[in-house]
């Protein structure tokens, strides 16, 4: 078996394996300004592990020939995959930033079939077995059997439970595994503390006559802070994409952890339609808005940011991950970004809440103590090599390819 990895290689973003040059394990898009995209290739077929943009914001590109490959995922992950390509083309339709037209887009179902989880498919020679990754709605660990090698693409994973989905438990025999590594030098802190803290400095931030806006990714975090906020009382509005994923994702009811909670939060929110200047007026209201994007890298957050950003009794509470070189880290880090075409300064405060989706430090080592006899090949991290040698050092045959190396199994 050989692996070409096109992206996701010693980096966070453009995830993208290549097996025997045939089956692709995602294609997806880094969130840098612009984006940066794998390494082109023209598989016979593609399985994509979930419908995040940094695994799957690529695929509609793939399908410009005139013999496309299949494309091959859980329900959910192809409805989601549809909403953010559907969403590329209106923000960034027609330049170098959307890799692929309308027409690909409506190809997306032309090509797509849908699996559920533990029930093995056939493609390109491969069987594909599916196993719930516990890290949103459809998200997938990918088993890959050629007869004689058995490759585990985790994608990304966590091991304990949200309020939105439960934590992985699939362990399925494996003789290689490649294993995500976001947060290998994180410990999370509980999630029952990382909530408290949340709803406490949301709460005193609206009673002192602040604004809080929650950057959150449309696709899970979105989700996932609604469900925190209806089960401690906190009134919110939601805008953005994360609206209608919420709706799709109560129509995939075996998905999520209890869709009767889902709905309560969906009940809770307001939802910002964004017309007649409705976006600037609640930002001067003493009130939680969550919207996208989780990065600051567009969506209505472009609107509320800027203009709460003067006053330090208002608060940006970030509810996860910021790559490195979006604006998101930028104000994070130095309380300037640039956002919406102009540099921004903020006086208004800025914490992060670890609402990860990821496993940290020890979720990663647990999950791996189950292959402690595989070959481990770490990508999606800031720190692969880091790890790859911890893991080196506790006797695990572990490396951390480069970004265009080629792997003979």
């Amino acid at each position: 078996m050989q692996l070409d990895f096109l992206g996701g290689a010693r980096e966070v973003g453009r995830s993208a394996v290549l097996v025997d040059e045939t089956l692709l394990l995602d294609y997806g898009a880094k969130p840098t300004t612009p984006p940066s995209w794998p390494l082109d290739c023209t598989p016979e077929a593609v399985v994509v592990s979930h419908g995040h943009l940094d695994h799957v914001g690529g695929v509609p590109a793939l399908l410009s020939g005139d013999a496309p490959p299949s494309i091959h995922w859980t329900p959910p992950t192809h409805e989601l995959a549809r909403l953010l390509a559907r969403d590329t083309l209106k923000l960034h339709g027609g330049t170098p930033r959307c890799p692929f037209t309308d027409n690909d887009v409506a190809r997306l179902g032309e090509q797509s079939v849908e699996h559920s989880y533990r029930e093995p498919f056939t493609v390109a020679g491969y069987e594909i077995t599916l196993y719930d990754a516990g890290h949103i709605p459809g998200s997938a660990h990918v088993l890959v059997d050629d007869g004689e090698t058995r490759l585990l693409y985790t994608a990304d994973f966590h091991t304990d439970d949200q309020r939105l989905v439960s934590g992985t438990i699939a362990r399925p025999d494996a003789d290689v595994v490649i294993c995500e590594s976001t947060y290998s030098d994180v410990a999370h802190d509980r999630r029952d503390s990382v909530e408290q803290r949340f709803v406490q400095s949301l709460r005193e931030t609206t009673v002192r006559g602040g604004t809080v806006v929650v950057p959150a990714f449309a696709i899970g975090r979105t989700q996932e802070v609604l469900l925190v906020c209806n089960a401690h009382g906190l009134d919110t509005y939601v805008d953005g994409m994360g609206v209608e994923v919420l709706d799709m994702l109560t129509r995939h009811p075996a998905y999520v952890r209890d869709v009767d909670a889902l709905r309560g939060a969906r009940t809770n929110a307001r939802v910002v339609t964004g017309r007649d200047g409705q976006r600037r007026r609640i930002a001067d209201e003493q009130t939680v808005i969550v919207t996208t994007s989780g990065m600051l890298n567009g969506g209505p957050a472009m609107t509320y940011v800027p203009a709460m950003a003067d006053s330090p009794l208002n608060l940006v509470a970030f509810s996860g991950y910021q790559v490195e070189g979006t604006p998101g880290r930028e104000l994070l880090e130095r309380g300037s970004a640039h956002i919406d075409g102009r540099q921004l300064r903020a006086s208004a405060r800025r914490e992060f809440f670890d609402f990860s989706a990821h496993a940290d430090h020890d979720g990663l080592r647990s999950f791996l103590s189950s292959y402690e006899d595989s070959t481990v090949l770490v990508n999606h991290g800031d720190r692969c090599v880091a790890f790859a040698a911890e893991l080196r050092e506790d006797g695990y045959a572990a490396r951390a390819p480069e970004l265009g190396a080629t792997i003979q199994l």
